[in-house]
């Protein structure tokens, strides 16, 4: 079935790399290291490094805590960290700098992965959340390149299917039992991950309760807090495509004009390639905005409306400039963006329906006190309206978030004893 898989993988190279060139108008970052994602790299060699995957924004600043101390441990290792979008590997960047080497992962074909590993020489493979790459997996198995997948997840929608088409569900089989060790963050996500295959399975918890936030975002967070005033601020954070009209719309129709006087919000989408229309959707609105790009010193005595959040690794601060947060992802069927941050900082949660890629953290908070679902944007803001008004409920979340994180740190620990343990047996 892997066979059948790379004939497919093979003959579909020429619409994938269309389909990268695509994208590129829209986000220029995905012409550049094309050859990367073909196994060519200018990176010098490595040997014995700790190689990471994390495919994107959110699974990249999940590794910091992780990478952080591995460093402290193995200071004389190289780490090896791959991408598979630009934003992954802009925020690799920006977290890590030069102290990690920083390249893209190639497409899933077992020559590429064979140069990848030729050239860097990892100890082991470090998967992060989600990625199952059948091809990876097998290059790992035959090189005997422990491989684990760490901080997994899988989702209801995701597992049934897998698990739906039968050549699908051996290849992906096959695909965890070649795994060392599967680390899950939940009871939940370890039976789904068995159901379909894996067998050495191990529940750690969820690495992003451990992530710790940029002192000098959180200062800059307070600035712009100070120079609001008594205004309260409502973020709307890693909106996705759609969602803005939605909640811009149920905004308009929930708060007045005279209470919106006393009300910023602030929009910060998930993919920096839609900044500019949802710029036009704000407008479209008819609300004053600014751009954080184009807010010069004093921006705040102008009183916008809006600040359009169109920065990349400053979540931080607008969750510390912000009262009550919507998180995103939550109001389309994708399964909802990562909550644990606004948590962390004490910040009142509201999401709507679709939590899956983050289930058991929305589970937690929702039982906690600390987030409250809603089945829509209008609800959604209906829902922030009187939690503005009740400062006892907001501080009621607050303190339930705080808690909330706080029981649920250490699973960095857990995993880091996992990696240990393979890097002795290898």
């Amino acid at each position: 079935m892997r066979l059948i898989y790379t004939l497919i993988l093979t003959l579909m190279l020429p619409l994938i790399l269309a389909r990268l060139l695509w994208r590129s108008l829209k986000q220029r970052g995905y012409r550049e290291n094309i050859g990367e994602r073909f196994g060519c790299y200018d990176q010098p060699p490595l040997r014995n490094c700790i190689w990471i995957h994390a495919v994107s924004v959110g699974e990249t600043r999940a590794t910091e805590p992780l990478i952080r101390r591995l460093k402290a441990l193995h200071p004389a290792r190289a780490i090896l960290l791959t991408s598979m979008t630009p934003t992954g590997r802009a925020t690799a960047l920006a977290l890590f700098g030069e102290t990690v080497t920083c390249v893209y992962l190639p497409y899933d074909l077992v020559a590429l992965h064979d140069q990848l590993i030729a050239r860097f020489r990892p100890s082991l493979l470090l998967v992060m959340e989600t990625e199952i790459w059948p091809n990876l997996l097998h290059a790992c198995s035959k090189t005997a390149l422990p491989a684990l997948i760490i901080n997994a997840r899988l989702s209801e929608k995701s597992a049934n299917r897998y698990a739906r088409f039968a050549p699908i569900r051996f290849l992906f089989r096959r695909a965890l039992q070649s795994l060392q060790v599967l680390a899950a963050q939940s009871a939940t996500d370890a039976e789904r991950f068995r159901t379909l295959g894996a067998q050495r399975i191990v529940v750690t918890g969820n690495i992003k309760f451990d992530v710790s936030l940029n002192p000098a975002l959180l200062r800059l967070g307070e600035g712009w807090r100070k120079e609001l005033g008594s205004r309260r601020v409502l973020l709307c954070a890693s909106t996705r495509d759609g969602e803005e009209t939605q909640l811009l719309a149920a905004y308009v129709k929930i708060f007045n004009a005279l209470e919106r006087q006393d009300i910023m919000l602030v929009i910060v989408p998930r993919h920096p390639q839609r900044f500019d229309q949802v710029a036009v959707d704000v407008q479209s609105a008819g609300l004053r905005f600014t751009r954080r790009s184009q807010a010069l010193p004093g921006w705040t005595e102008k009183r916008p409306e809006v600040l359009l959040g169109d920065s990349m690794g400053e979540m931080a601060a607008y969750y510390k400039l912000s009262d009550v947060v919507i998180i995103g992802g939550s109001f389309l069927p994708v399964g909802g963006q990562n909550l644990i941050e606004a948590c962390a900082l004490g910040k009142p949660v509201v999401m709507g329906p679709s939590t899956f890629n983050f289930g058991e953290a929305a589970r937690l908070a929702r039982d906690a006190g600390a987030m409250r679902q809603v089945p829509n944007a209008l609800e959604a803001m209906q829902e922030v309206r009187r939690l503005l008004r009740d400062e006892r409920s907001r501080q009621t979340m607050s303190d339930a978030g705080l808690k909330l994180v706080a029981a649920n740190r250490g699973a960095t620990e857990k995993t880091v004893a996992l990696i240990e343990s393979a890097l002795e047996e290898h």
